[in-house]
């Protein structure tokens, strides 16, 4: 995806979150006289059948084994039941005046985000935790049952609360628009990651839901925007439901709630998040040299973990991903007697690999790959010193991507068998890497290197 396009899927998705905010600002106190009924009948039906479609969601996320999806529908069916018992305790028709249309009307939408925010407990995000959410979508709809039935059988039993535009509903709001806004957040790095479009419909449904809060608890049902507020809600929910949707229609796990995306799944499922050119590259090079490609693969995994490490933006992570799996990517022109020869390289031999990085580079621009990569492709041989090729660059010139892949680049290359040495142990490799630091490496990205490195063995060791 080119810069340009992705500004312009950005800037449209701004302008979509923006527009439910923008008409509550602009119309949302303007009077208006709406029927009970109407409230009743279009509210209720339509909750109904969306807490039919929430259940519905997480049946079939149990049976795929996808706890995501069940999460989805858990906080789906939840917000759609208590939408209902406010469409049906609507004044005048099953019953008079009551509190559960403002205490139902109110507590939908944080009840709907707290649910969601759930994803943030890696215990509920696994297959082991789809019994634990489905009790509590049980929990859920039994207790909302219980106090809308109460609350229209007993109307005084339920008070009104949180009265319209108070300290409690702007108390609510806040709690509602932490949740929401903590949401919107993971879609969008799930997004700037993954860069599927699909996302940033779950992103502009977050934030019309988010208004859809505003409009329940700043205004009343004279107003405009308290009507509007229950229209952006279903379409909320239906622009965040579409792709959970589409992930289990195509057997794939859902992520832009959870934002559970690693920059080290780009690496691992290069063709479902990388694309397919990338996918055929890689192909091409393992057909070229096996070694190579697994090579590759292990420095793109273990560099973008260091690139998360460092705190990278998912941008430039989602780039480093790329930048490692084709790093060698020129090494599909050096000729077979060289690349695989079973012995030390001649100067001449040498040069001829030296070559691939300015041929990986003009490969990658052919066939329109980004500034970005391209130089992760170029530069990856070079040093701070100055010493490295093709350029010779210094420190002041190398962007940090690159640091990041050589550390890791070197590293894996130390801990490989050659034919004129055996491999390095990892702490004979991280020892190099520690005398160099600061003189032909980052010394950033090798201490960074060793703590990724640290923790796995200390997994490895439990």
């Amino acid at each position: 995806m080119s810069r340009e396009r992705l500004t312009s899927l950005l800037a449209l998705t701004a302008a979509a979150a923006i527009f439910p905010p923008a008409l509550l600002h602009f119309f949302g106190r303007d009077q208006v006289s709406l029927s009970s009924g109407l409230h009743f009948g279009a509210v209720a039906g339509s909750a109904i059948a969306a807490t039919a479609a929430g259940i519905a969601l997480s049946v079939v996320g149990a049976r795929r084994r996808d706890s995501r999806a069940v999460l989805v529908g858990t906080a789906f069916s939840a917000m759609a039941a208590m939408l209902a018992v406010h469409g049906l305790a609507s004044p005048g028709i099953l019953v008079g005046f009551n509190g559960v249309v403002a205490f139902s009307g109110a507590a939908t939408l944080p009840i709907g985000g707290a649910v969601l925010a759930l994803a943030a407990l890696p215990g509920l995000r696994r297959p082991e935790g789809i019994r634990r959410l489905l009790w509590l979508q049980g929990v859920l709809l039994v207790g909302i049952l219980a106090v809308g039935t109460l609350g229209i059988l007993v109307p005084d039993v339920v008070p009104s609360v949180p009265e319209t535009a108070s300290l409690a509903a702007l108390a609510v709001l806040a709690i509602g628009l932490l949740f929401y806004g903590v949401l919107v957040l993971r879609a969008l790095r799930t997004f700037l990651l993954g860069r599927r479009r699909l996302d940033l419909l779950v992103v502009s449904g977050l934030a019309w839901l988010g208004a859809s809060l505003a409009g329940a608890l700043l205004l009343d049902y004279q107003q405009l925007g308290w009507w509007l507020g229950h229209a952006f809600e279903l379409v909320g929910i239906v622009l965040v439901g579409a792709p959970v949707v589409v992930d289990l229609m195509r057997e794939a796990q859902t992520r832009p709630l959870a934002g559970d995306l690693r920059a080290a799944d780009l690496v691992a499922q290069e063709e479902a998040f990388l694309g397919s050119d990338v996918r055929a590259l890689t192909g091409r090079l393992a057909e070229k040299d096996s070694y190579t490609e697994t090579h590759t693969r292990r420095v793109a995994m273990l560099a973008v973990r260091v690139g998360e490490e460092l705190g990278l933006p998912p941008g430039r992570l989602r780039t480093l991903a790329i930048g490692g799996l084709l790093h060698d990517i020129g090494k599909l022109s050096v000729p077979d007697e060289i690349l695989k020869k079973p012995g030390p390289l001649d100067e001449e031999e040498l040069a001829v690999v030296r070559r691939h990085t300015l041929r990986g580079e003009k490969l990658l621009g052919e066939l329109g790959f980004s500034r970005r990569v391209r130089r992760l492709v170029l530069d990856h041989h070079e040093r701070l010193d100055g010493k490295g090729y093709p350029r010779g660059l210094g420190t002041r010139t190398i962007e940090l991507d690159t640091k990041i892949l050589t550390v890791c680049d070197v590293y894996d290359a130390l801990m490989s068998s050659r034919v004129y040495r055996p491999a390095w142990s990892p702490d004979q490799a991280l020892d190099f890497l520690r005398e160099q630091a600061g003189l032909a490496f980052d010394e950033g990205c090798v201490e960074a290197l060793e703590r990724v490195l640290s923790r796995e063995r200390g997994l490895i060791a439990v």
